[in-house]
């Protein structure tokens, strides 16, 4: 049966999120979902007089692929995925999953090995196109997030659709507002941090990077995160579902990382390289219709009233000189519902329980 908001989602990747122009190349990477989102990104892209580019993958492949990941191999992959990458202007990922965890039986080995091969490839990409990466809902994400099929895709297309410039000028003040900022203190149940964003940029992300999207993001000083914290949002990584995730910093380092029945997973994951047990990225979400997480970080990091506090890698845009295969988003929700929690700049109160204090971030408010 014909969707028109499949039209509609894809109007929004090409003409909003990418803003493709005539003679562009973009790369449209499609997992496991329906040939009418393809169909949709590939007219609108012509619409616009420019080029797409097509892979198509499945899950099954993919994790056949990895178990069997040798050096050789994935260097020669890389190479090949790299140059045509560098051809490209844009690049836009379309993710279904039928089985969030089809990879969790992949060895960590060939999990590490595939990830540092593949890094420059996801380098490039972030550096130098202009990208989107979004979902696609399944029966499987509505398990997930406890909805019926039905109600999970309104849901779906209500969040991706969102009037995204509605929200820019609030984003804009929290931008300057966190620019002029050097210290940050959050508090919460398990939680005392403190840590610098002192001379690091921040970044509105309005509709232009993720779908769903509503997140200003930027880094902490490496070396300046001192306390503990536990992340009240369940999260899944490599495959592996991972619950109250507990991390304790000295120095920005992470010097203790607790995840219940999981503690020796995180700690291997984040023994991948040095920078893993560093934060990378330190953000603010407040998409208004996303409340609830569902272990697809692509929405759980957008939570209303939520932050997250990221393990491992650096955005090149909000540069703290971390490095790392590692790039792990971890939540914590500080609405009331979920134990509430504050956070202050420089000393000031800026959100309390998840609503902003400030009047000219109102609208960022759920």
């Amino acid at each position: 049966m014909h969707d028109p908001r499949i039209e509609a989602l894809a109007s929004q990747l090409i003409g909003y999120s990418t803003a493709l122009k005539k003679g562009e190349k973009v790369l449209i990477d499609l997992y496991d979902v329906p040939d009418s989102i393809g169909v949709a990104l590939i007219r609108e892209t012509r619409k616009r007089k420019a080029f797409p580019f097509i892979r198509i993958h499945q899950a099954r492949i993919t994790r056949e692929m990895l178990s069997g990941a040798e050096d050789e191999q994935y260097q020669i992959i890389a190479k090949h995925l790299l140059a045509e990458m560098k051809d490209m202007d844009a690049y836009i990922a379309v993710r279904g999953s039928h089985n969030i965890s089809e990879t969790s039986d992949v060895s960590a080995d060939s999990m590490q090995l595939a990830m540092k091969k593949l890094r420059g490839v996801m380098d490039h990409r972030v550096k130098k196109t202009k990208w989107c990466v979004l979902r696609w809902p399944t029966p499987a994400m509505a398990q997930q997030a406890n909805m019926s099929t039905e109600a999970f895709e309104d849901f779906f297309f209500k969040v991706c659709l969102l009037d995204y410039k509605a929200l820019t000028p609030a984003m804009n003040v929290l931008v300057k507002l966190m620019n002029k900022t050097d210290e940050v203190h959050i508090t919460g149940p398990g939680t005392d941090l403190k840590f610098s964003i002192k001379d690091i940029p921040a970044v509105a992300s309005g509709g232009n990077y993720n779908i769903p999207d509503g997140e200003v993001f930027t880094s902490p000083v490496k070396d300046s995160v001192e306390g503990f914290i536990t992340y009240n949002a369940p999260t899944i990584y490599q495959g592996i579902a991972f619950d109250a995730i507990r991390l304790e910093f000295s120095q920005g380092k992470i010097t203790k990382a607790e995840a219940g029945s999981r503690t020796k997973e995180i700690n291997r994951i984040l023994d991948s390289d040095p920078g893993a047990r560093y934060i990378g990225e330190f953000a603010l979400g407040f998409h208004p219709h996303i409340r609830e997480p569902m272990r697809d970080i692509l929405f759980d990091e957008k939570i209303a009233g939520s932050f997250h506090f990221t393990p491992g890698q650096a955005y090149e845009i909000a540069d703290n000189g971390n490095r790392s295969q590692v790039h792990w988003d971890m939540v914590s929700i500080q609405r009331k519902d979920w134990g509430g929690g504050e956070i202050r700049f420089d000393g000031k109160l800026i959100r309390k329980d998840g609503v902003f204090l400030p009047k000219e971030l109102a609208k960022l408010n759920f």
